[in-house]
């Protein structure tokens, strides 16, 4: 099982690292896999530390997509690294295990403190859209453009049809990051 989310992380000097991540489910641990080279990569290495922050506003996670990454964030618990103010629930993470690996490093985590913030207030079909539009968008260097442009089509469908303000302004914030992408292609 994958559980999409917003994992903040540190480096030596403190400084936040913000990014969605797809958590692998490992029995009793969570697996961050991040790709080389990356921030959040080099913020584990430095400081062996996560929080998984789960929220239900996908603005988060096409904004960390599309260079929007400021996010208001407070202390966690148990850890020195910051969870985000808007979070619905987080959980800190310890890592306790490394696998090298030569694209996508390893990280499984036990959680050493879950706390919830606010109720979940359900999932429209656009969330769900907007998310796997996150996917495509941090895949466009991968995929063929035929193959974007067919998943965007069907999934904006969903987004039309279920969409709420939130929704609205991630999905428009991604149809700009694939424009610019494919323009003068």
């Amino acid at each position: 099982m994958i559980r999409e989310a917003i994992v903040t992380t540190v480096n030596r000097a403190g400084k936040a690292h913000v990014a969605p991540f797809g958590l692998i489910a490992s029995g009793e641990r969570w697996v961050i896999a991040p790709f080389r080279p990356s921030t959040t990569l080099d913020n584990l290495l430095e400081i062996p530390f996560a929080v998984a922050n789960f929220t239900d506003d996908v603005r988060l996670f096409a904004g960390c997509l599309t260079g929007r990454r400021d996010w208001p964030l407070v202390d966690a618990s148990r850890i020195a690294v910051p969870r985000l103010a808007g979070a619905l629930a987080h959980a800190e993470l310890a890592v306790e295990e490394v696998t090298e690996d030569a694209t996508r490093p390893r990280f499984a985590c036990r959680s050493i403190h879950e706390e919830t913030h606010a109720p979940f207030g359900g999932f429209n079909r656009a969330k769900a859209a907007v998310i796997e539009a996150c996917i495509l968008v941090s895949r466009l260097h991968m995929l063929p453009r035929e193959k974007v442009e067919q998943e965007i089509a069907y999934l904006s469908i969903a987004v039309e049809k279920t969409e709420g303000p939130e929704e609205a302004q991630a999905w428009s914030w991604l149809m700009d990051e694939i424009k610019a992408r494919y323009s003068g292609k």
